[in-house]
């Protein structure tokens, strides 16, 4: 997982990197009129090409590796021109500050996104209907609850069949494809028999008044596929989407406070490394990638708003954490940066800026970003943009 991360990091940076690196080269280049413009002007032009074909690559590869059957935003460069965003004018007492144009994912901001439907994988689910009577918590170790009550979802494996069906929940899965996950791809002959004996006892406790006979309305049969139906269940990575998308919509609208409640209560619904039991599981593990990643933009996105609402001392020593965990994330050294800037921390804004830039020159052989720089040249003039 971390390791997909920090591919992704690490490839969307060199892009935009590149991009600049080479724009700048070529210009300095240019010769003055004549056969030679016109020649460094197609060779521009050869290399707008090239980095629009690699950059369309790049967002393909992300969509399928965080599964979200969308064009996968990258960030935008850097903080808004005016600083670091605007909560001014509100007449509260909280501090104008600016929010990164690359603060959400556009996913869960709803600019150019899909609907929530797509997100939380639940295309069929009315929101007028009441709540489920079975609830699934995979955001940590699987857990399941039955008319408010937790249930034993038995032995590992018969654990594993559960968290594989709610990974894909409203979608069919393949006796083939449990067989092979549940053994490794090595079923004994009686794995057919152990899987349909897993599927009968999760029916039992899942709907343990179902009279005999009568069809299964959660767990259900589909030709040579199980599904867990999404109208009779609700899952907490659902919810987790539906705080995420609220979080950002709040800090587009301006409301820090709002976006924060947003951002906490999601992050709450975590209790651990999401689908534990099975994370490494082929047929889990872009899901499990893809709501990392999420998890990550809300970590940063409420460090953005505590940024916001003035809370400087709070924002640095989480943020501190969070790029110790995960020092190549560019968003979160910035914003940093930034929270030691406004806590009076002038010359640690900076060293954390170019120990970032060492990290990025030692580790990948690439610069900092133009957003890093900019943000370096306006910490080092005190630019009245960051106040």
């Amino acid at each position: 997982m971390m390791h997909e991360e920090t591919s992704t990091d690490t490839a969307v940076a060199g892009l935009r990197i590149a991009d600049g690196r080479r724009t700048q080269v070529l210009l300095r280049q240019r010769p003055q009129g004549g056969v030679g413009e016109a020649r460094c002007i197609a060779e521009l032009e050869r290399e707008v090409r090239d980095l629009q074909r690699a950059n369309a690559t790049l967002k393909r590869y992300v969509a399928k590796v965080l599964e979200l059957n969308l064009e996968f935003p990258l960030p935008e460069a850097g903080f808004e021109a005016t600083g670091i965003g605007g909560v001014a004018g509100r007449g509260n007492g909280t501090n104008a500050v600016a929010f990164s144009r690359r603060g959400a994912p556009a996913a869960l901001r709803g600019i150019g996104a899909p609907s929530l439907k797509s997100l939380d994988r639940s295309p069929d689910r009315s929101p007028d209907r009441p709540p489920a009577e079975v609830e699934f918590r995979v955001l940590g170790p699987v857990e399941a609850v039955v008319a408010g009550r937790r249930i034993d979802l038995g032995a590992p494996k018969q654990r594993a069949v559960l968290a594989l069906l709610v990974s894909r929940v409203g979608q069919p899965v393949s006796v083939d494809v449990l067989l092979e996950e549940l053994w490794e791809g090595r079923p004994p002959p009686s794995a057919i028999t152990s899987l349909h004996a897993y599927v009968a006892n999760l029916r039992r406790v899942l709907e343990p008044d179902r009279a005999p006979r009568k069809p299964a309305t959660v767990l259900r049969t589909r030709g040579r596929s199980y599904l867990l139906d999404n109208r009779a269940v609700d899952v907490d990575v659902q919810r987790f989407g539906e705080r995420a998308k609220a979080g950002w919509q709040a800090l587009d609208q301006r409301d820090p406070q709002r976006a924060l409640r947003e951002f906490e209560a999601g992050l709450a619904l975590w209790r651990g490394p999401a689908y534990a039991e099975v994370a490494d599981a082929t047929h889990v593990a872009p899901e499990v990638v893809r709501l990392e990643e999420l998890r990550l933009w809300v970590v940063e996105g409420r460090c953005a708003t505590l940024i916001a609402v003035g809370a400087h001392e709070i924002a640095v020593s989480e943020l501190a954490a969070f790029t110790q965990a995960h020092p190549l994330r560019e968003y979160g050294c910035e914003l940093l940066s930034v929270a030691l800037y406004r806590a009076g921390r002038q010359a640690d804004a900076l060293a954390v800026l170019r120990s970032h830039q060492k990290r990025m020159a030692e580790e990948l052989g690439i610069d900092p970003s133009p957003a890093l720089q900019h943000l370096e040249r306006d910490i080092l003039h005190q630019a009245p943009s960051l106040d």
